[in-house]
């Protein structure tokens, strides 16, 4: 393994002293406490002993005076107080007098570790002990009084909001929590008090609730997966080109909590070329998101060994295809550092690859380690940032829990959090105000300086993510001519967002241009017939992004006719899907703002498409279209949407004439959710004067200046397009 052997814990300027007199008596008092505790489970023992028992009929006297005697140690104040301990009975019998406020002399004597604890970090930040606040929250907590210490924490709150309170009383968080559960009448949270207190190991419990720390991180589930991103032009301009610690952290930042990670390779001083995985802390949104960078995935990350997180961290890493044995570097920030020291601690991936080196800041990683003892770990960590104490060790910690580890935990002027939990707050921190810490991390790092070779970046799942459109978009494709070279149909829309508007246009209009179509008569309403405007923005397709607007008049398919009659049977087949309906729009102008579909618009609806710019604005409250461009304004319609009933997004049928006469059938299957608008407030306005031979046809129609009698929108939906097909004529 690259790099010299581990140094001891290093002691910056102002960061805590493990040696210092109030913690070694704190400590001390830790083997004490917990030898009493170890009495008080042996007289348990004997008092529960089957043997003891049996004994009685054969020596009544001394059996009767062995038991009062036990009985006295585990239960008189003046002697172990009230100490039951050690298999089922005495469990039950200690949560019983917790529950009625009994307390051993063990427990005492852990709650005075703790006010030590305190009382030393009031030393090294006397800004506590002047705050008469913060002063009266600890003494409540230290005396047992419940009512006082709720009042106290309200009183900080309410004075210095929930920010400011939490930043204040970091330096101190882990300790009050530890001393509150111990000494409080709630038998669940005493076993996470006592590992707080005696660096036991990771808290098992919510120090306040009892509530199972491995119950809620259970929920956070998921086999962990990563699929390759790319950065923007600016991201990729900023991240460092030259291997640093500072650079790697300046490339967290750069990431920012998006849900992303970085592996990059550098060639190193002798010309070797290394590896490093730089994961940035928790994202932020939703309590559950996909990402395993969510809050309930920076959770699991502290108390579990293995999470969605760093299993997606190694599928990252298989991804970028490192050779075996590769030497690894892992630096993470946050909810980023408790996942690379699972990775870390993952005896499969260390078998793998070789971890060199781990740097975690900002993060709670106390109880983890790694399962190669040569790797070299470095934690730093702001006194007054809290996420590091989550694991329940803090500032007042007097066990030295990583003696090969360096160990950076500083305080600094920026005592607000999150400000001080932030990449870019410990960045300048490293930077300006602990150079021989820098130093020293960058000379462990000395074999990662040199140029990156190679970069790449990963989006992180809890769960591997379908493909684009799964099943709906994978259907059989074929290739036809297009303007550029072959283009693939159907066309295969995987985002968009549409508006469908019905108007009732002139009759006679309308029929004149269905004349000799071979078509039905036009669909009426109210003595005038149906036509609709259907305008999208197709996001994310098979053949780029593009916008189109389409005019249909609504007919009810060819060798059928529409009568008043039957109109509820007609309007029925407008809602079945494309391969089973008849009705549908005979295209009037079809308007796409790329040139690209534009040169397969006979192909897909058939003549009369025109290429024009086209805005399209979709809110669940209004919506904007416009065709032309500022000089050659064509139509508008805008206007709000009114209320709305939720539907599904309709499938669309259009007609449209052909060559040699022949009338085409054109379909646009469509998935998603839409609405119902039945009070829409939009107006359709030509622009006056314009000559296009679109504005013609809408006037013609008698459509300027109409309002649609009814709308469907979509805000998301998915789209397959095929070409237009001739339709039989017998």
């Amino acid at each position: 393994m690259t790099g010299p052997e581990n140094e001891p814990r290093n002691e910056p300027p102002n960061g805590p002293r493990i040696g210092s007199p109030l913690r070694e008596a704190a400590r001390e008092l830790v083997d004490v406490a917990t030898t009493i505790r170890l009495a008080g489970a042996h007289a348990t023992a004997a008092l529960t002993d089957g043997a003891l028992l049996t004994a009685l009929p054969h020596a009544p006297a001394a059996g009767l005076l062995a038991h009062r005697t036990l009985l006295h140690a585990l239960t008189d104040g003046g002697a172990l107080g009230y100490a039951p301990a050690g298999g089922r009975l005495g469990t039950l019998a200690a949560r019983l007098g917790t529950l009625a406020g009994q307390e051993s002399l063990a427990v005492r004597v852990l709650a005075t570790s703790l006010r030590l604890r305190i009382a030393a970090v009031a030393t090294e930040h006397p800004e506590l002990a002047r705050d008469p606040l913060i002063v009266r929250l600890v003494e409540a907590a230290a005396a047992d009084r419940d009512l006082e210490a709720v009042r106290a924490l309200r009183a900080l709150l309410k004075d210095r909001g929930v920010v400011r309170a939490l930043s204040q009383i970091a330096p101190v968080f882990g300790e009050v929590l530890a001393l509150r559960a111990l000494l409080d009448e709630n038998p669940l949270n005493d076993r996470t008090a006592w590992l707080i207190a005696t660096g036991g190991g990771h808290a098992t419990a919510d120090p306040i609730t009892g509530i199972s720390n491995r119950a809620v991180a259970a929920l956070d589930t998921g086999a962990g997966a990563a699929r390759r991103t790319s950065l923007t032009a600016a991201e990729t301009a900023r991240l460092g080109s030259e291997a640093s610690l500072l650079g790697f952290l300046r490339n967290i930042s750069v990431l920012g909590t998006t849900g992303r990670v970085l592996i990059q390779s550098v060639e190193g001083p002798d010309g070797v070329v290394r590896h490093v995985v730089q994961a940035p802390g928790m994202r932020a949104g939703h309590l559950d998101h996909d990402s395993p960078q969510d809050l309930l995935g920076a959770f699991s990350s502290t108390v579990l060994d293995s999470n969605p997180y760093s299993r997606a961290l190694a599928a990252a890493v298989r991804d970028y295809g490192l050779p075996q044995g590769a030497e690894v570097a892992l630096i993470g920030h946050s909810a980023g550092g408790a996942a690379i020291m699972n990775l870390a601690q993952d005896a499969g991936f260390c078998t793998r690859h070789t971890v060199t080196h781990v740097v975690a800041v900002g993060a709670p990683v106390d109880f983890k380690r790694p399962a190669d003892p040569r790797t070299w770990i470095a934690s730093v960590t702001n006194q007054h940032d809290i996420v590091p104490t989550l694991d329940g060790q803090g500032a007042g910690a007097c066990f030295d829990l990583h003696p090969g580890w360096y160990v950076v935990d500083y305080s600094d002027a920026t005592h607000l959090f999150p400000l001080c939990h932030g990449i870019d707050r410990y960045i300048a921190n490293l930077a300006e105000d602990l150079p021989e810490a820098r130093e020293l991390m960058d000379a462990r790092l000395a074999p990662y300086r040199g140029p990156v070779v190679r970069s790449q970046a990963y989006r992180l799942f809890d769960h591997a993510p379908r493909p684009g459109g799964f099943p709906f978009l994978i259907v059989p494709t074929y290739a036809v001519d297009g303007p550029d070279g072959p283009v693939e149909l159907p066309i295969r829309c995987e985002d968009g967002s549409a508006l469908t508007a019905y108007f009732a246009a002139d009759a006679a209009a309308v029929a004149r241009l269905l004349h000799g179509t071979g078509l039905g008569g036009a669909v009426g309403v109210a003595g005038r017939a149906l036509v609709t405007v259907h305008a999208s923005w197709n996001r994310r397709t098979s053949v780029g992004g593009y916008r189109e607007l389409h005019v249909g008049l609504v007919v009810a398919g060819p060798w059928r006719s529409w009568s008043p009659r039957l109109g509820p049977l007609r309007g029925a087949d407008l809602l079945r899907r494309a391969d089973r309906r008849s009705s549908g729009g005979f295209m009037a102008g079809s308007v796409v703002d790329t040139a690209a579909v534009h040169a397969m618009g006979a192909r897909l609806w058939g003549a009369g498409t025109y290429l024009a710019p086209l805005e399209f604005g979709l809110t669940a409250r209004s919506v904007r279209v416009t065709v032309g461009g500022p000089g050659d304004r064509l139509l508008a319609l805008h206007g709000l949407l009114g209320p709305g009933l939720p539907v599904n997004a309709l499938d669309l049928v259009g007609y449209a004439r052909g060559a040699a006469g022949k009338t085409l059938r054109s379909c646009v299957r469509t998935r998603g959710r839409g609405r119902l608008h039945p009070l829409p407030r939009l107006r359709l306005t030509v622009q006056p004067g314009s000559a296009h031979p679109l504005a013609h046809r809408l006037r013609e129609l008698g459509l300027d200046g109409a309002r649609p009698l009814l709308c469907l929108s979509a805000g998301t939906r998915q789209t397959l397009q095929d070409a237009a097909v001739p339709v039989p004529t017998h």
